[in-house]
């Protein structure tokens, strides 16, 4: 390699040198709400709801009746909810994901009562535009999703 070949190369090593510097200098800035709309977020506002809420018991109504029906042939539906109430909100501390834990009792279509235990968690529906439900009713956990009797599903 020629002199001039080394002091081309060596120019462009010094002005990358310079540039990765001063950017290294430059004040840090906060990100735009743009630039953070899909990245993770860590600053949960705890905004979930209580555990009686009534969307988040239909949901857990339908979705129960859609899996009994499509995956397990069976003509399940949940018939009403009792004693509910909340077990623990954010057990982890403020650091993590908000999760409200509930619990309640379910009389299902076959008259049978069941324990149900559900967490509400924010930012977990769909695309995490807004709060989801996760849930396990005792005895019914057919592909142990939240085995073993749904110990998975509470705090």
């Amino acid at each position: 390699m020629g002199r001039k070949a080394r002091n081309r190369i060596g120019a462009a090593l010094g002005a990358a040198m310079a540039g990765a510097m001063m950017m290294a200098a430059a004040p840090a800035s906060a990100a735009s709400l743009l630039d953070n709309f899909w990245l993770p977020n860590d600053s949960y506002s705890g905004n979930v709801p209580a555990c009686s809420e009534p969307l988040a018991l239909g949901t857990i109504s339908m979705r129960f009746a859609e899996t009994e029906r499509m995956y397990w042939n069976a003509a399940l539906n949940i018939s009403s909810y009792q004693n509910v109430r909340e077990i623990a909100f954010r057990p982890w501390g403020e650091g993590f994901q908000p999760r409200r834990y509930c619990t309640a009792t379910v009389t299902l279509s076959d008259a049978r009562r069941h324990v149900i235990w559900y967490s509400l968690i924010e930012d977990s529906s769909f695309q995490g535009y807004t709060w989801g439900v996760e849930w396990c009713i005792d005895g019914l956990d057919r592909n142990l999703a939240y085995a073993p009797n749904c110990r998975m599903a509470r705090p």
